[in-house]
């Protein structure tokens, strides 16, 4: 069992560690103040990325992407989940691993734009009335001669306003099974322009200012038969055959966010003085960054781990759950105790530590609450008793 980088992780870390610091930390405090992210930016930063060769790192080399093995992949993730989370995934962008399952042409259509950052995607699932419950989705596409017929509504769709395009999953008929009518669901490649496709303002959130969410608004959008993402009613079976590591990326951006929270602690702890001595020698805050570092090293296992599971093929929903869950759930302990140990300085704007603590509460609700990990990994404990 190896534990250690290899040469080529290690110029990695390294390289992307050095972009972060140098190209996303400096406008950082206008992202936060302005909750904008100025497109212009974005490009001056996304070529700098392209040369670097940090964009599309996850896409395989076959279709131009950087190719990263997935333990490779999460440290890589890691270290840009210390920046801005609207700086690092739109100007250093990771399309979605979705896009590979198209065929030829799409791939030539979608992909292929992303990987060289002339555009962006955007994954349409959530809905107002179906966020955990996708299978109770509204929306449905319905076929009319050679084309589908797009009708409902999507909601909390990120960065769909710059997206080119959109992913979107409707539901396309029923099947009886043991426990009811179950949806069959469908994935649709929709262009923006499409007549009857309308992408509307999101909500405004706590989390991740600059980082956009949407609104998608779908009446009689007529889209061709050659747009359906994979097979009609096997839109689950793509999704959750090019999708499965998306929990392991939100826990590795949740581990670089945790690691600068710390090393601000560590600092502070140790310069910082009160009573005639720094606080770090007193037992309430030594003990909150022993436990802060345990928990950090306990995340990280488990998420590299995951990873290296899913690139044997060995790893089970329940494993991607449990780092997701401990990854998240870490994240919000080690941000709070952070700003317990700066005291009121820790939520002031001078230090990231406040804006790390408020984009931490995110991370337990999207790609899947941690009641629905929970869930999961409590029903694979009980499946061989039947239970």
């Amino acid at each position: 069992m190896q534990f250690g980088l290899s040469e080529e992780q290690a110029m990695i870390v390294e390289t992307t560690r050095a972009f972060v610091e140098k190209e996303l930390y400096p406008y950082e405090a206008e992202v936060e103040r302005t909750g904008h992210l100025d497109i212009e930016l974005v490009r001056e930063i996304q070529k700098k990325a392209i040369a670097a060769g940090l964009y599309a790192a996850n896409i395989p080399e076959e279709f131009g992407g950087g190719g990263l093995d997935t333990p490779t992949w999460l440290l890589y993730e890691k270290e840009l989940g210390k920046a801005n989370y609207a700086l690092h995934w739109t100007a250093v962008a990771r399309p979605s691993n979705i896009l590979c399952a198209g065929t030829p042409e799409q791939r030539s259509r979608y992909l292929d734009p992303c990987v060289r950052g002339e555009t962006w995607d955007c994954l349409a699932m959530t809905e107002p009335g179906a966020g955990s419950d996708l299978r109770g989705m509204k929306a449905t596409a319905k076929q009319d001669g050679s084309d589908w017929v797009l009708n409902g509504t999507k909601h909390f769709i990120s960065h769909a306003d710059i997206a080119g395009f959109a992913i979107c999953f409707m539901a396309t008929g029923e099947e009886d099974t043991p426990r009811g009518k179950k949806k069959l669901i469908t994935a649709f490649f929709v262009d923006k322009g499409t007549p009857g496709f309308a992408v509307r303002d999101g909500y405004s959130n706590v989390s991740h200012r600059g980082y956009t969410n949407a609104i998608l608004e779908f009446d009689n959008c007529r889209i061709p038969a050659e747009n359906v993402l994979g097979e009609v009613h096997k839109g689950f079976e793509v999704a959750n055959t090019w999708l499965g590591a998306t929990r392991l990326q939100v826990g590795a951006t949740c581990l670089g966010r945790a690691e600068r929270a710390f090393a601000h602690s560590v600092e502070w702890a140790a310069t910082r003085e009160q009573f005639g001595q720094p606080i770090g020698k007193f037992q309430g805050v030594s003990f909150k960054l022993a436990d802060m570092a345990t928990e950090m090293k306990a995340a990280e296992l488990m998420i590299l781990e995951a990873g290296w599971k899913f690139d044997q093929g060995t790893a089970s929903d329940a494993d991607m759950a449990m780092a997701k869950l401990k990854a998240t759930e870490m994240l919000a302990m080690v941000a709070d105790e952070a700003i317990q140990i700066h005291g009121g300085m820790g939520l002031m704007s001078e230090l990231p530590l406040e804006r790390i603590w408020r984009d931490a509460r995110i991370e337990r609700i999207w790609e899947g609450t941690s009641e629905i990990q929970r869930h999961i990994i409590s029903r694979s404990l009980l499946r061989s008793f039947g239970a």
